[in-house]
């Protein structure tokens, strides 16, 4: 869910990070509040065997790079074992200014018209089965990045057609229609769009989101693909309550969403949001329970998990026919 910044190619321009990103956004960071002590259950593991080392050296040569690495995720050695790896394109500068993410906000570079290309032969140099696909916001864009989206799955495919293909995308703020429409020349696997809190929160933490609009979202491309799966996911430690995290559950049900990930709050620096709370494995273990009660097809829930834990696994356990109806 939050992820820090992916380190510039040479083509990429410098962004503002910490507290000067976060200067002109709506509600004020308390950086001098401490987030409370981690506890035991969120010690990560240590991703660096000779294998993962060997996969990281040949994604420099293409001047790629996964969200995996750059958020030091605790499951990026498990992922790269399970042939899985979550890719970051158009850019590492984003055009929003949230408080829970650590990516660089300014004005973006143009597009890549290479980077599909570079991207299908290094899923293929690295034997992948499973590729997730994320983004900066573009807000820069007419299609908000969907046409590149696009122009990336279907490199992949051209290149290694046996391997599934999901996209986490933004929200497309205003380009929803024409991001939908370009997306389509290349469906995905699975779409993928965090809702990431309940609606109270989204002033302080995605300035610039709209939690209806997101909600919109995953409802509009099921209508256009209703046999392809959708997800989402929620970082829980931000302040929410209970039964807003309850309703918003029910919010994503109603509006088609088929896969859930539930996961831990973690602050990139004293910039960022603290964290308000930290979750227990028996708590997420209970949101998993009550999430797969109101219908949802599969749930990840637990302090470690990201957007894209186990996204093969989610994605491959829904064998059986999607009911369009929540």
């Amino acid at each position: 869910m939050s992820f820090s910044t992916p380190t510039p190619s040479a083509t990429d321009p410098v962004g503002l990070r910490g507290a000067a990103k976060l200067e002109r956004i709506p509600v004020r960071v308390d950086s001098q509040r401490p987030s409370p002590p981690k506890p035991p259950w969120l010690r990560a593991r240590d991703p660096g065997t000779a294998s993962v080392k060997a996969l990281q050296q040949l994604l420099r040569a293409q001047e790629l790079h996964t969200v995996c690495e750059e958020a030091d995720c605790p499951n990026l050695g498990e992922c790269f074992a399970r042939g899985t790896a979550t890719f970051m394109i158009m850019g590492s500068i984003c055009t929003r200014r949230c408080p829970y993410c650590d990516v660089a906000h300014g004005r973006p570079a143009p597009l890549d018209a290479d980077e599909p290309a570079r991207l299908a032969r290094t899923v293929a140099a690295m034997k992948l089965r499973y590729v997730v696909l994320t983004s900066v916001d573009r807000d820069d864009l007419r299609d908000g990045g969907g046409g590149h989206f696009a122009d990336c799955v279907g490199a992949i495919r051209t290149l290694t057609p046996h391997v599934q293909v999901e996209i986490l995308t933004p929200d497309f703020r205003g380009r929803v229609s024409t991001a939908l429409g370009a997306l389509l020349r290349s469906p995905p696997d699975v779409f993928n769009h965090n809702i990431e809190t309940v609606p109270r929160l989204y002033r302080a933490v995605r300035p610039g989101a709209d939690y209806a609009e997101s909600l919109d979202l995953i409802a509009a491309f099921k209508a256009q693909q209703p046999n392809i799966p959708t997800k989402s996911g929620l970082m829980l430690g931000l302040g929410e309550h209970d039964d807003e995290v309850w309703q918003t559950l029910q919010d994503l049900r109603a509006h088609q969403c088929d896969i859930l990930t539930l996961g831990q709050y973690l602050r990139p620096s004293v910039a960022h949001l603290p964290v308000e709370r930290y979750v227990s494995p028996a708590d997420f273990e209970a949101w998993r329970l009550r999430a797969l009660s109101l219908g949802f097809r599969e749930v990840a829930a637990g302090p470690l998990v990201r957007s894209s834990y186990r996204a093969d696994q989610l994605a491959g356990q829904l064998a059986e026919p999607l009911d369009a109806q929540p």
